[in-house]
């Protein structure tokens, strides 16, 4: 059986409307005094008709296109002027954060922030996400056990 979704998303999802769809661009970062580094990305928010979103996103090397990152999963409406993300990464961590919607800007904290025994030791991330019609632009950043909340990687995407 095939799965059937809905056209049109589900009416909780209003706030989060903005986000929908594919966003290609371009990204830069550095981490714990490394060399900074640039990247290619792609990010997609897509609807099943219920009230969440499903979230993708795939960053690759500017230099060679091999694969640098990956993220997969959800973001929920949480109540007016909230929003809620649950997220795992390959690093062997998974996320869960909260935060404010106002607008088009989305601020969100971790809650939590769970590691596999071999995972990243990664303790708190923080992520600001504006969109302004066409064009999306990020910020991330990211506390270790050894590295204080530290500026990680921002981005520019537009709709594809």
């Amino acid at each position: 059986m095939e799965l059937a979704f809905p056209t049109t998303p589900h009416a909780d999802l209003e706030p989060l409307a903005f986000l929908l769809g594919t966003w290609k661009g371009v990204g830069r970062g550095e981490w714990a005094g490394g060399e900074p580094f640039r990247y290619g990305e792609e990010i997609t928010f897509e609807h099943v008709g219920e009230p969440y979103l499903l979230y993708a996103q795939a960053s690759w090397s500017s230099e060679d296109g091999s694969p640098v990152h990956f993220e997969r999963g959800f973001f929920r409406p949480a109540g007016p002027g909230r929003a809620e993300l649950v997220l795992a990464h390959p690093l062997g961590i998974v996320e869960v954060a909260e935060g404010a919607v106002r607008g088009t800007t989305i601020d969100l904290n971790s809650t939590t922030v769970a590691f596999t025994t071999t995972g990243s030791p990664v303790t708190e991330l923080r992520r600001r996400i504006e969109v302004d019609g066409d064009v999306l632009r990020y910020r991330l950043s990211m506390a270790t056990a050894d590295v204080p909340l530290a500026y990680h990687v921002q981005g520019q995407l537009t709709r594809a």
